[in-house]
């Protein structure tokens, strides 16, 4: 028989075990109730930022449509170049690339450029590339290729407040630009950093720009050149910016590279112009097949027919 001391520390160590068992209990209780609060302020934040996520993506959609309607509708580009294909691939929802032309008198005018970065603030640039322009040419009596490009130069530096310090952005953009007189049959071209390639009798040749952007840089007054060249009918142009030639895939997970994009250009030249487009829509997706799109893509082939308008 136990005696009264032990009695009682045996009363007290069940009290004890019954009040850390209650206190467990209710701390259990606690955690849980915790525990859902937590996880209701996750998924409340979670839909908050959902819904974030939609906002955001829902304007660049927006803006997506608006820079869509600043560039050259089809009607516009049918009626200048009835014989015409544009491959334009944006990285992202909206693109630094886009493509421009326009018409004064006999001369047709277009211009494929490539903005820095890509997606908004490729956008953005993209937006000024073409309002500068529009007002270019308009004030233009004569435009030639290569003064259309240093007015750009001039209009974004300013516009940019661009003044050539070491720690400053410098934003800019490559261009190619064509003046196509259809009296003459004569092409000026003109670039910054981009080339054109023009078909003639199945033999491609390259006219290269000069190797300066249109943006602040070190020779800025330094004029672009022009280069002025007859072309026949059926001759094919093509302009194009560097993301198609960039894009990593293949076998051994290289960039297309350019010689490439020349071999594929001559085997497909003779095809209509939206075969063209579908050939190098698949030759692009096939490449970068399980890779990430390394940038925008613009590639713009415009055959020079007999009845190209002017």
């Amino acid at each position: 028989p136990w005696n009264r001391e032990e009695l009682q520390i045996t009363i007290d160590s069940a009290l004890e075990v019954y009040n850390l068992k209650s206190q467990n209990k209710h701390l259990i209780e606690d955690l849980k109730e915790a525990n859902q609060n937590l996880e209701r302020k996750v998924m409340e934040r979670t839909r908050q930022i959902e819904q974030q996520r939609l906002n955001i993506t829902d304007s660049i959609h927006y803006a997506s449509r608006i820079q869509k309607a600043l560039m050259p509708s089809d009607k516009k580009m049918k009626k200048l170049f009835p014989s015409h294909f544009i491959l334009n691939k944006p990285k992202d929802i909206v693109s630094g690339d886009y493509y421009w032309v326009s018409e004064k008198g006999n001369k047709l005018i277009i211009a494929v450029a490539d903005c820095t970065g890509h997606g908004v603030p490729g956008a953005f640039m993209s937006i000024m590339g073409i309002n500068f322009l529009n007002e270019i040419v308009n004030n233009s009596e004569h435009p030639k290729a290569n003064e259309i490009l240093n007015e750009l130069r001039k209009h974004l530096i300013q516009s940019l407040g661009q003044t050539g310090r070491r720690d400053e952005a410098r934003d800019g953009m490559e261009m190619a630009l064509c003046v196509v007189d259809t009296d003459k049959k004569i092409i000026q071209f003109s670039g910054a950093f981009r080339p054109m390639y023009l078909i003639c009798g199945g033999v491609l040749k390259v006219f290269r720009g000069n190797r300066m952007p249109i943006g602040i840089y070190n020779e800025e007054d330094v004029s672009f050149t022009n280069k002025e060249l007859p072309y026949k009918d059926n001759d094919t142009i093509y302009l194009f910016t560097d993301g198609y030639v960039d894009q990593i895939g293949g076998p051994h997970r290289k960039t297309f590279k350019s010689k490439q994009f020349k071999e594929l250009l001559k085997e497909i030249h003779q095809k209509s112009m939206q075969e063209q487009r579908e050939i190098l829509r698949e030759e692009h997706a096939i490449w970068g097949s399980g890779q990430e799109q390394t940038d925008d893509v613009m590639v713009l082939g415009i055959k020079l027919s007999p009845n190209q308008s002017g």
